[in-house]
C-alpha cells in the first residue's frame, strides 16, 4: 500500500519561501514519476510541477522560475522549494504518484501580510 505524506505548509508574507516534503512509502521514490499538484478555493487541483524517473522536471508557466521540485531518493523523499511566493500561490498542495495515481492528504499554504 502506498502512503505519501506532505508536511512543510503554513502561513508566510509575499515574497517569502516554503520548502513542502513528500514522504513515501511502500513504493521506491526513485523507480516512480511523481509531481506537486495544488488546489486553490473555488479552483480545479492543476498540476504545477513534476519529476520523471530520469530526474527530467517540469513547471506549470505560473510556477516556472520560482518554485523547484527534487528528490532524495535515500529518504525517500520528493520536495517542493517554493520562493518569491505570492497571494496567488495560496492552495492545498497535494503530492502525486502517477502511475498508481496515488496522492497524500494535502497541506495548506497560504500566503499573506
Amino acid at each position: 500500500q502506498v502512503t505519501l505524506v506532505e508536511s512543510g505548509g503554513g502561513l508566510v508574507q509575499p515574497g517569502g519561501s516554503l520548502r513542502l516534503s513528500c514522504v513515501a512509502s511502500g513504493i521506491t521514490l526513485s523507480s516512480h514519476a511523481m509531481g506537486w499538484y495544488r488546489q486553490a478555493p473555488g479552483r480545479q487541483r492543476e498540476l504545477i510541477a513534476s519529476s520523471t524517473i530520469t530526474d527530467s522536471t517540469s513547471y506549470a508557466h505560473s510556477v516556472k522560475g520560482r518554485f523547484t521540485i527534487s528528490r532524495d531518493n535515500a529518504k525517500n523523499t520528493m520536495y517542493l522549494q517554493m520562493n518569491s511566493l505570492k497571494p496567488e500561490d495560496t492552495a492545498v498542495y497535494y503530492c502525486y504518484e502517477f502511475s498508481l495515481a496515488a496522492w497524500g492528504q494535502g497541506t495548506q499554504v497560504t500566503v499573506s501580510s
